[in-house]
């Protein structure tokens, strides 16, 4: 993973908004390519956001990548063109929650802090027998991080979770904590406690057929030219005029797509 090869702080904090509902082989093929077209905050906030989502295409969730450039505006603006680097900062961008604000801190920054996702929830959980709310989940990963070794702690809790303590089948017999678990596997009949804990994994809506999947066409096609009004539903691949609309207007609000009498396209320029 490239963005583990670096500790840019710019670069990291785009690894960590990519990864956002996101999973690593869809982001892998963009990373790179989008920090070397956009390799600073200043490069970001001055670009076009319609290169910016052309480049984002294919990872969903394109708010996101309008949530970046916005980030870096308020860098150039408030921090002379660098990521910062406290905690109450990091939150203060756009888009950045405490999750990847911590991830900042201690990737990029060698920061003494606990990052919780939902593999480190995962682990938490099922280690301490507990179903863990937000505060609580966040509390035991402080507790259990052990001071400046904090990068390498946080990047193993997180593969320990995607590899080993996994959501669907946990690899008890392969785990070197079992010993140490409050759940164990479920061999005394418990409950997962993952399952009630805050930030793991929920069942998601289908995508099939959904809005996201509708908005997420519209925005491909975007990308290589503008769609005219009464193309929406043939773009779209649904039959119902007024949701098409309704999505494509949403769109607009959200600042992601333009209209005018030729119809929608990207936006070629970000408000300042």
């Amino acid at each position: 993973m490239p963005w583990r090869e670096t500790q840019d702080p710019w670069h990291v904090l785009v690894s960590e908004v990519m990864l956002q509902q996101t999973h690593v082989p869809r982001v892998l093929p963009r990373f790179e390519r989008f920090v070397s077209l956009f390799p600073t905050p200043r490069a970001c906030a001055a670009a076009s956001l319609a290169d910016m989502l052309v480049e984002w295409q294919g990872m969903g969730y394109p708010r996101r990548c309008k949530n970046l450039q916005l980030a870096a505006q308020m860098m150039v603006n408030r921090f002379d063109g660098e990521v910062p680097s406290t905690l109450s900062e990091l939150l203060e961008l756009p888009g950045v929650g405490p999750y990847t604000a911590r991830a900042v801190l201690t990737f990029a920054f060698d920061a003494d802090v606990a990052v919780v996702d939902t593999n480190v929830a995962r682990v938490l959980a099922r280690i301490s027998g507990k179903a863990l709310n937000a505060r609580a989940a966040q509390e035991l990963a402080d507790e259990w991080l052990p001071i400046g070794f904090s990068r390498d702690w946080n990047q193993v809790m997180m593969d320990f979770g995607a590899t080993v303590c996994t959501a669907r089948t946990a690899h008890c017999e392969e785990c070197p904590v079992f010993a140490q678990c409050g759940w164990r596997g479920g061999m005394h009949g418990d409950v997962d406690p993952a399952k009630a804990s805050a930030f793991t994994s929920k069942p998601q809506a289908k995508f099939a057929g959904s809005d996201r999947q509708a908005r997420g066409k519209l925005m491909k096609a975007l990308t290589v030219s503008g769609v005219a009004s009464e193309r929406l539903t043939v773009v779209m691949e649904i039959a119902d005029v007024e949701r098409a609309v309704r999505l494509a207007e949403a769109l607009v609000k959200e600042g992601l797509v333009e209209y005018s009498a030729m119809g929608y396209q990207l936006p070629s320029t970000m408000q300042k």
